[in-house]
């Protein structure tokens, strides 16, 4: 199903927001990234906007990159040349921008854990500002901007932190094993992920997917004690994480379809529009099956990571 909006805008230079007209623009304005964990249900009235600053700065130990480019190309360029920081993010779809939005995470780091400067478009003050990531109010898959700040703040730049020194993060899906024998360089460890990812993910040049659908729910520990079967799991703060593809799994929704719908058969965290013509009411159809099955059986809630529109 293809769908549409009232009006589409491809920013590409500062000077375009502070000349904008922002009250004749048909609402709402929806800033965009590379629309990776989207999830459109139907035409949307208001202002598309897309940030497409593609610009760079580097120092020894920091990149700023404008919003607009590819997050993995920067990963890319960072391990090709020795330097710590993004290597277990690689091959996240999206665009830097979005990263810093969503806290986008993989194999045990989070965006967070690399960001040293945001600078936005403060649309309430007009001006652009430089925002301490500190004060973002980053969690998983969350930060302020998708809450309180949502609609204020326009990001076209990021500023990363990278490092010479080595700082390898091996203790989270299997990346320490399949590291074994192998040299510990940011570029190793970036093509190890790219292995696993690629063997467990739907490449989305050929299946449709919006990513991970699903957040890995984290439970209090009398909660976690009460799952039959041993799951999987990690502490983390406020509780224990417990991975949604675990739960699925035991609901036996591994491979199921409605439509054209499918929970994808090697990662069921991952819906997929399997035909190529699956409608958005049979992807949220196969999510509700999904979510009522993980409730009924094991008491918890899942929520979506994607963002449904």
């Amino acid at each position: 199903m293809k769908v549409s909006c009232a009006l589409y805008l491809e920013v590409e230079s500062e000077q375009e927001l502070l000349t904008l007209d922002w009250d004749s623009l048909p609402q709402p304005v929806m800033v965009l990234g590379g629309g990776s964990n989207l999830l459109f249900t139907k035409d949307f009235p208001g202002t598309v906007l897309h940030i497409g600053l593609c610009h760079a700065e580097r120092t020894e130990e920091s990149w700023t990159l404008g919003a607009g480019v590819v997050f993995d190309d920067f990963c890319a360029q960072a391990a090709a040349e020795g330097l710590w920081g993004p290597e277990n993010l690689s091959l996240i779809p999206g665009e830097c921008g979005a990263s810093a939005v969503q806290n986008i995470g993989a194999y045990g780091v989070e965006v967070k854990d690399i960001l040293a400067d945001i600078r936005a478009y403060d649309r309430v003050e007009g001006r652009f500002v430089h925002i301490d990531p500190a004060s973002c109010g980053y969690g998983y898959r969350t930060s302020r901007f998708k809450t309180e700040w949502k609609g204020r703040y326009i990001i076209t730049a990021v500023t990363y932190r990278l490092s010479k020194e080595p700082r390898p993060v091996l203790d989270y899906g299997g990346i320490r094993k399949a590291m074994e024998g192998k040299t510990l360089t940011p570029l190793g460890i970036r093509d190890t992920i790219i292995g696993i990812r690629r063997e467990k993910l739907p490449d989305p040049a050929v299946t449709g997917s919006a990513g991970s659908f699903f957040c890995n729910p984290v439970v209090p520990e009398e909660v976690f004690h009460r799952i039959e079967g041993n799951p999987p799991h990690y502490e983390v703060e406020g509780g224990i994480k417990i991975p949604a593809a675990w739960l699925i799994e035991q609901c036996g929704f591994k491979g199921a379809r409605l439509g054209g719908a499918q929970v994808y058969p090697r990662q069921p965290l991952v819906i997929v529009n399997a035909t190529g013509e699956a409608s958005p009411q049979e992807i949220i159809g196969l999510e509700k099956q999904v979510i009522d099955a993980v409730r009924e059986k094991f008491g918890i809630t899942l929520h979506p990571e994607v963002e449904h529109v």
